[in-house]
């Protein structure tokens, strides 16, 4: 059975442990080492992203030579490295990159969530079907509503009591307590991973 290397323990756990010190303790010491891991790992992320950008582009590489869907292959490369390529010739500040932000990222983003938007609504409808029960009522009905008051009704406008005070009571009282509580899950969560990868309970970075 191979061996696990305790290097690569003692540095991840010495790392987390400087950067966790240097937010808890201010000092001198700890805030400049905390500084010089956290531009590293910035480094460390930017070549992952470029590794992910060249495998990316091997892909879709081979499915041009091998004409498997070629178009959307081609499209993807060239807007790809196109992108890349201004981003390094000016900056991402640029005008070019926030125009391809503005009028591409962001309306295709804005087209998906419209998407979504309408496939829980369909969801919503169906889950009663499938699964009856109060839950599902319950679901179905708030999503109705939601998209009442969300939405302007043609020749009656915004309705008045939905609008205006039963959406945003529904918004900011049971769907902000439900996404605080799905939050503070995943908080937990990671301190416990992180926890268990300071104290070297779990390596995923190396054998």
């Amino acid at each position: 059975m191979k061996m696990k290397s305790p290097v690569a323990t003692a540095v991840a756990m010495a790392v987390g442990l400087i950067v966790l010190f240097g937010y808890f303790f201010p000092l001198p010491v700890f805030t400049g080492l905390r500084t010089l891991l956290l531009q590293w790992a910035l480094i460390l992320a930017g070549t992952a992203l470029f590794v992910g950008m060249v495998n990316l582009s091997q892909y879709h590489w081979a499915n041009i030579r091998n004409r498997r869907k070629p178009l959307g292959s081609v499209v993807v490369m060239i807007s790809l490295w196109l992108t890349f390529a201004l981003a390094l010739y000016a900056s991402p500040a640029s005008t070019p990159i926030q125009w391809l932000f503005n009028a591409i990222i962001v309306p295709t983003s804005v087209a998906l969530l419209g998407l979504l938007a309408f496939t829980l609504a369909y969801a919503a409808v169906r889950l009663p079907r499938r699964r009856p029960g109060l839950m599902a009522v319950l679901f179905l009905g708030t999503a109705v509503l939601i998209m009442l008051g969300a939405v302007a009704l043609p020749g009656v406008g915004m309705l008045p009591f939905i609008g205006d005070t039963l959406r945003p009571w529904l918004a900011q009282v049971p769907a902000a307590a439900g996404a605080r509580g799905i939050l503070l899950g995943v908080a937990l969560g990671t301190v416990a991973t992180g926890l268990r990868i300071l104290l070297g309970s779990d390596r995923p970075y190396g054998e």
